[in-house]
């Protein structure tokens, strides 16, 4: 149903112009939920940087400012009037495209807003203080172990907080005065999480995630204010060179066949984060780079989507030049390409046998978990966390009903289990926070077993890995003793920091001793997709002469950032 434009004037109007605001629609809410995502996307890259550890995937606000973008995405284009319709369609889009744990916790943030809205036209402050109760609550259900100091604390401060102000005015508060005390409480909640939580007050920070639902309050008060939505920090996008987009041509993504380059001159103001997820959607390799008055962007995909890039730079823009390539064509001739275009060797299924997803960050990590016995693969992991849609287009696709899933990374647990709840297929999500806890998991995989009995022996050889990471700090910090300076490689060991030097050998060397290598049986590297090859055989070569008695296994895995991750057992 087309956009009603008088009833959005109305409420416009209504919003902007009167002295006091005793209730909100559905077109309101719209309005509301759509500042609250631009401011959002005006300051995501604040709340990245505001990651504990100083690592480069620090990715909370990308992931809130995706799930907020699928919340409203489902109501841009609706015509309804009644709040409880649209807060519904804004929680179903959420739940659909909840990124990483802060996005799927904001999902839930919404679901519960929505229940307390339920069967309501319009909201007061009443209704206000009833929704935010039941985010508070829902949000809280849905995680197993509540950590205080997290976005968690901080949506029970802001219902706390407009729970008070609807009492202390009688409970006739203007929506306005109400939503200022939200905020209030909710900044103040974001302030005090270093107290709450020891490693941020270590790390000298606040919660990343509280702080995105903080924003997310302040965009709404700041549209009903009449301020400005779009003052963050400026995101610097970089000149796109295409003779360098041709050098990368040597190796195709699995599935990608076709290189697309779009030259557009936008109509109006670019939202990049928009820009990125409506292509990331689309394809894979993406690079917009801005010059002149133009906007080029590049893209590898499919060849049945080869048009759909230059499609939406029409939506946007006026095209002025389109660049198209088969990638697959053009590799031919490069040693060793042919191997690297042919399909993932994934696992054939049949009805009534278990089949696994494994998500994974790098193609030749990939390559591994399928020849393994993963039937699927959903690329993610660092910098990149699936959404809960991915995960059931991935588990709908299989054709059994016994399915194990296996995000391995911890900030995509909460996604898959979401994923499974809502599928009506046996889905068993093991916990593996690890990439090497994937794999040991899959080492231990029987495709004709009992579903609990396989999953139970997957879930119990994960623990039996110990994981190690290497990578590049991107802040300076000191955790756990451990000082660390811009620039420097730092190791994690199990998702914690624990060693740093100067260069990757040095640190994977320190590393393994902490991990206490000597005492296991086998080492195995995966390098990562920086990493050279000359580096990486220098390396290994260390490693072999600091464990002689040990096996030690070198695998591609290609990942991003991450120029190793190791794991003893």
């Amino acid at each position: 149903m087309a956009v009603n434009e008088a009833d959005l004037t109305r409420v416009e109007r209504q919003i902007r112009l009167a002295v006091a605001l005793p209730h909100c629609d559905g077109f309101g809410l719209r309005r509301l939920t759509r500042s609250a995502m631009h401011w959002l996307d005006a300051n995501h890259e604040l709340v990245n940087a505001l990651n504990v550890f100083p690592v480069p995937d620090g990715d909370t606000g990308t992931n809130m400012l995706l799930t907020m973008q699928a919340a409203y995405k489902e109501i841009e284009n609706s015509s309804e009037a009644n709040v409880s319709e649209v807060a519904r369609a804004v929680a179903q889009g959420a739940l659909m495209g909840a990124r990483g744990n802060s996005g799927v916790i904001l999902s839930q943030i919404w679901r519960g807003f929505a229940r307390g809205l339920e069967g309501a036209e319009a909201f007061d402050s009443g209704l206000v203080v009833q929704a935010l109760q039941g985010a508070r609550d829902t949000a809280y259900r849905g995680v197993v172990r509540p950590v205080e100091g997290t976005i968690l604390t901080v949506i029970k401060d802001a219902a706390a907080g407009a729970e008070a102000a609807y009492n202390d005015s009688g409970h006739t508060a203007d929506l306005r005065t109400l939503l200022e005390a939200v905020v209030d409480a909710a900044q103040d909640s974001v302030a005090r999480t270093p107290e709450l939580l020891p490693l941020l007050k270590q790390a000298g920070v606040v919660d990343s995630g509280g702080k995105g639902l903080a924003l997310i309050f302040e965009g709404m008060l700041r549209y009903l204010k009449g301020q400005p939505l779009d003052r963050g920090p400026h995101e610097a996008v970089g000149p796109l060179n295409i003779a360098e987009v041709g050098k990368a041509m040597a190796s195709v993504e699995p599935g990608q066949e076709w290189e697309v380059v779009v030259d557009f001159r936008p109509r109006t103001t670019i939202n990049l984060a928009s820009l990125y997820a409506r292509l990331g959607a689309i394809g894979t390799s993406i690079q917009v780079g801005e010059g002149d008055g133009l906007f080029r962007v590049h893209i590898h995909l499919r060849k049945v989507r080869r048009l759909e890039p230059i499609e939406l730079s029409e939506e946007l823009g006026t095209v002025v030049n389109v660049h198209m390539e088969n990638l697959l064509d053009q590799v031919k001739n490069v040693p060793g390409a042919e191997a690297q275009a042919e399909p993932l060797p994934l696992a054939a299924v049949q009805p009534g046998q278990l089949a696994v997803v494994a998500v994974s960050p790098g193609e030749g990590l990939s390559r591994l978990m399928a020849s393994l016995g993963a039937a699927a693969i959903v690329g993610g992991g660092h910098t990149k966390n699936p959404s809960t849609e991915e995960f059931l287009q991935a588990i709908d696709g299989l054709p059994t009903d016994k399915i194990v899933v296996l995000p391995n990374n911890k900030n995509i647990i909460l996604a898959a289990q979401q994923a499974a709840s809502l599928s009506p297929k046996q889905v068993r999500v093991l916990p593996s926070k690890t990439v090497p806890q994937g794999i040991a998991a899959l080492l231990a995989l029987v495709a004709d077993g009992d579903l609990d009995t396989v999953s139970a022996a997957m879930d119990r050889a994960m623990g039996a890995v110990e994981t190690g990471e290497v990578t590049t700090a991107v802040r300076n910090v000191e955790i756990n003793g451990v000082a660390v300076a811009e620039g420097d490689k730092i190791g994690l060991r199990n998702g914690v920091l624990a060693v740093s030097g100067q260069s990757v050998t040095e640190v994977v060397l320190r590393l393994l001793e902490t991990m206490s290598a000597g005492e296991h049986e086998l080492i195995t590297l995966y390098s990562g997709a920086d990493l050279s090859p000359a580096a990486d055989e220098q390396t290994a070569a260390a490693v072999r002469q600091a464990y002689p008695n040990l096996s030690v296994e070198t695998h591609p895995g290609r990942q991003p950032h991450y120029d190793y991750i190791l794991s003893v057992e």
